[in-house]
């Protein structure tokens, strides 16, 4: 006959967390793996769990967000949303900022784990091996935003083709030559599947010649990448990844006396308020960041409660029309 075993036994026969084995008996997320390693042990040694076992591994109600920065209009529309969701269904938030360091979006998940929170939000800056086995061997539910990971469950926004739009729309006025203001490759949903889309949407309006750069999202960046560009001689428009690139690349312009869009067209991303107080007012795209942040809140819970999820979501954008690009 078996012997008598604990829920400690089974967890340490199992190789996981107590409270694993805690949430596998209160109908919480656990991965498949570790279900069906649980339920052999438990039908070995017919163990059932008792009553007070079930009260005592209550979950927390607390869900850990992981972000980039705090310092972005895109990040904090994110958050809020997030928040209004989970306040709404009873939850917390505990809220990590990787201030674009990889190895700290790295750390900050890791402090996320032994915290006894249900489930986590990240907002990846980049999917790193060293993330992406983060993530894999997580106790609680992981859902990512902002950047492709076809091994788990996301939430992103439509960077390539919000690109190509905006590609497009500038390559229709017939520019020469176009300067692109980008961030690090590092962050492939901007750095690269954005960049992709605006080079495309360029290059199928007639293929003008383009100088991108790579900086990061500041202010200051914008400005060095827009001296740089016209370093190198005149350009006839200027698509920043961001709108915030986009507000130095005004400041670089008029310092030049380059009246924008007579003498150079700039566009950008992001959809910033203050962006249609810059004269004349900035054309940019919009993401649904606010959808974001629901569908990632909303779709974290339904894992936490084992219900079936998208594996992939994806957000839309809105064209915003300002007059910074030369009409066609």
């Amino acid at each position: 006959m078996p012997r008598k075993i604990t829920m400690a036994d089974i967890a340490d026969m199992a190789g996981v967390t107590k409270s694993t084995v805690s949430r596998y008996f209160n109908g919480g997320y656990v991965k498949e793996s570790t279900r069906e390693r649980i339920q052999e042990i438990t039908r070995e040694y017919n163990y059932e769990p008792n009553a007070f076992a079930r009260l005592k591994a209550r979950e927390s109600n607390v869900i850990g967000v992981v972000v980039p920065t705090l310092n972005s209009k895109v990040t904090s529309r994110v958050v809020t949303s997030i928040g209004r969701y989970l306040r709404g269904q009873g939850y917390e938030t505990l809220i990590k900022d990787s201030d674009h360091s990889p190895e700290l979006e790295l750390k900050n998940m890791q402090r996320l784990m032994t915290l006894n929170v249900d489930g986590i939000l990240v907002s990846a800056i980049t999917i790193t091996p060293e993330l992406r086995e983060a993530i894999e061997s997580c106790p609680v539910p992981v859902v990512v935003l902002a950047q492709e990971y076809p091994q788990g469950t996301v939430v992103v926004a439509d960077d390539y083709g919000a690109g190509r739009a905006m590609g497009a729309y500038v390559g229709r006025t017939g520019p020469r030559r176009v300067g692109y203001l980008g961030v690090e490759e590092s962050d492939l949903a901007v750095g690269i599947s954005r960049r992709q889309g605006v080079l495309d949407g360029l290059r199928e309006q007639g293929d003008p010649e383009v100088v991108a750069l790579q900086g990061d999202y500041s202010y200051e960046s914008g400005q060095r990448m827009a001296e740089e560009v016209l370093k190198n001689g005149p350009v006839d428009a200027m698509i920043c990844a961001t709108d915030r690139l986009a507000f130095g690349a005004y400041l670089v312009l008029e310092r030049h006396g380059l009246r924008v869009p007579e003498d150079v067209s700039v566009a950008g991303f992001g959809g910033y308020d203050e962006s249609a107080l810059l004269k004349p007012p900035l054309t940019t795209l919009k993401f649904d960041s606010y959808a974001m942040g629901y569908l990632g809140a909303e779709t974290v819970l339904k894992m936490i409660r084992g219900e079936p999820v998208p594996k992939k979501q994806i957000v839309d954008y809105t064209f915003i029309e300002g007059k910074s690009v030369r009409e066609r």
